[in-house]
Parts: C-alpha cells; structure tokens; sequence
C-alpha cells in the first residue's frame, strides 16, 4: 500500500480552530462569536464550542465586560518557545553578515538590559581603520545609536526608569545630556525610524541604528552599523547605509515573525 498524502490526515475540527486563531492575526485584538462565524463561514454553535475549548487551554481569553475574545497568554508563550528556539543570535548573524559584506562596515546587535544597551554579536568590517568589537560591553542607552533605537519605542515609564537610573554624562560636545532635548529627540527617531550617533560617545566614530521588531510587534532587539566618521559622511548616510540599516532591519524582524499576515 502506497503512501498516503498528509492531506488525507487532516482533522478539520483543528484546521477550523488554527483558522480562528488567526482571524486575529490583523489590527482586530477582540472578536464576538457572531463576527467569527460570518468570517469562517460555520454555525454559532460551533464557533462557541471551538471558543470554549481554546479558553479552556489559555489559548483564548473572554472579555468579561464586551463578552468578544481575544488571544491568549498561551499563544504568547508558544511565540516565545519558538524565538528561543531559533535563536536570535543564530537568525541576526545572516543579517549582519550581509551588512558587512554589502558596506564593509561593522554590524552590531544589541539589545537594553537594565539601564545599559549591551552588544550581544558583531561582524567586523574587513578595512584596516575599523571599529574595536564591543561584544559584552554595556553603554549608555541616551548616547548610543543601538539604544536609541530601542528605547525610543518604549513606554514612557520604561523611558523613565532607564534614564532615572544613570546621569547622563557628557562623552563628547555632541552627547545629549539634557533630558527635555533627548526626550524630543527619541520623537524624531520615531518618526524617521531609525536613530543616529553623531559623534556622541566617541570623537570620531558615526553609528547608524534600526528596531528589530518579533511577532508581537515588540522592539526586541538593535542592529547598528559603525565606523569612522570620515567614511560616514551624511551623503553615505543618507545614500547608502540609512537604507541599508532600515532593510537589515525589517529584514530580521520578518524573520522572527513581524508583519507576518498582521498587517505590518
């Protein structure tokens, strides 16, 4: 007997289930039973069946007050097993290495722990007068292009907190040290997406910083690209390695997830 095709083991009653999870996969965070059915073409009853068993698993939560529901905490949870399972760092390195490879510059990751971004991985440029590897180091996130790009996308308590919890020396003429101006100049990052180091921790040195976003459309996670300022002219910038950050970027955050089917 030959092979049967995978298809044939199908159990509709969980395809119908996966569907309705995934009708949450847009800008609609709750849902009633009466919306669910027109959009899955099946009956009340079994939507409210199918409800009831996946909030019996934490798979689905009741708004007790609008009585629509909305995804889980254990969907969140599953989310977070996979990332770890696939591993940020193994997923980045690709990324960094066509940054380098496409620019010859140095390629950092970099994620906020505590009151200090911290350099988790780096792909070094090729050239002779290069950026030294802080792979393991903390700096401040208020002066650094890979911070601000993650911090800018925090809630303003969380903003708070960070920046509650260290003074914001002066490194260079170009350090932001006054909380009002930096405050402002995490809206621009915002707006424009990405966040710049203009000299602000080393004489000497330009970064260029991006968000790396996962399946929650949560800032995770920084990718800079660094080096000498002589090479970081604001027509480089501007032509070449802005562009390239914000694709590297994007392009991590779609390989964990971001703006996969959730409108993004």
């Amino acid at each position: 007997m030959g092979k049967r095709k995978k298809s044939s083991y199908i159990i509709q009653s969980v395809t119908n289930a996966l569907d309705l999870m995934e009708e949450f996969r847009g800008d609609d965070t709750e849902l009633g039973v009466t919306e669910l059915s027109k959009r899955l073409g099946l009956h009340k009853n079994n939507v409210f069946r199918l409800l009831a068993t996946l909030e019996s698993r934490g798979y689905m939560e009741q708004n007790k007050i609008t009585g629509n529901y909305r995804l889980g905490l254990k969907v969140l949870e599953l989310g977070q097993v996979f990332i770890k399972h696939m591993g940020l760092l193994k997923m980045a390195r690709p990324v960094l290495e066509e940054i380098r490879d496409r620019c010859n510059e140095t390629a950092y990751l970099a994620v906020i722990r505590d009151d200090r971004v911290v350099y988790v991985d780096v792909v070094e440029a090729t050239r002779p007068v290069r950026v030294i590897s802080r792979v393991g180091v903390g700096l401040p996130v208020y002066c650094s292009a890979v911070g601000k790009a993650q911090i800018a996308y925090e809630s303003v308590d969380e903003i708070d907190r960070i920046l509650s919890e260290q003074t914001m020396q002066r490194y260079t003429e170009h350090t932001i040290t006054d909380r009002d101006q930096f405050l402002k100049h995490l809206e621009v990052v915002r707006q424009q997406g990405y966040s710049l180091d203009d000299e602000e921790f080393d004489e000497g040195i330009r970064c260029v910083g991006v968000p790396v976003r996962d399946y929650t459309r949560r800032v995770i996670a920084g990718l800079s690209v660094s080096g000498p300022a002589n090479r970081f002219n604001d027509e480089r910038l501007r032509d070449e390695l802005i562009p390239l950050a914000v694709e590297a970027g994007l392009r991590l955050s779609s390989r964990l997830g971001y703006g996969v089917g959730n409108g993004a």
